[in-house]
């Protein structure tokens, strides 16, 4: 009696090793940066920074559009994804190779064996309009200022 219940006792504590939401977490921290810095951070998520550099703390299951900007420089939209992560593959294979069905659908569910990509996500705001100094009128091949 005393053995089964120490087999059973080993055995939900592997699966429960094996399962990526335990051992990576359902959250992943991710940076958003800008050349130049300031620049205000929103998602389609809700997610948001009011000035880059920042970080924040996201679902891995989330997958959004970031938008930076900035007064004097246009919008940047980058696209955020999610992928299958090496040590997320390793704690997803792990519950096939436990027997954990539950801790599959728990790491499936959570996005436990998922990565954004990319993180960090950066932007080089580009300005609206360069400084007079800068504008060239070309003119029969001659630039003139």
């Amino acid at each position: 009696m005393i053995g089964s219940r120490l087999v059973t006792v080993a055995l939900v504590a592997t699966s429960v090793s094996a399962c990526g939401s335990i051992t990576r977490g359902t959250t992943e921290k991710m940076a958003f940066l800008t050349e130049p810095p300031g620049a205000q951070m929103v998602t389609t998520k809700g997610y948001a920074c009011p000035a880059t550099p920042c970080s924040l703390e996201v679902d891995r299951s989330d997958e959004f559009d970031v938008t930076f900007t900035k007064p004097g420089y246009q919008p940047q939209l980058i696209p955020v994804r999610t992928k299958l992560a090496g040590s997320g593959a390793a704690g997803f294979a792990g519950n096939i190779l436990a027997g954990g069905v539950i801790g599959m659908g728990v790491d499936a569910a959570t996005g436990a064996a998922m990565d954004h990509f990319p993180n960090p996500v950066s932007a080089t705001l580009v300005p609206d309009a360069l400084p007079s100094a800068q504008r060239v009128k070309r003119r029969k091949g001659k630039p003139e200022v």
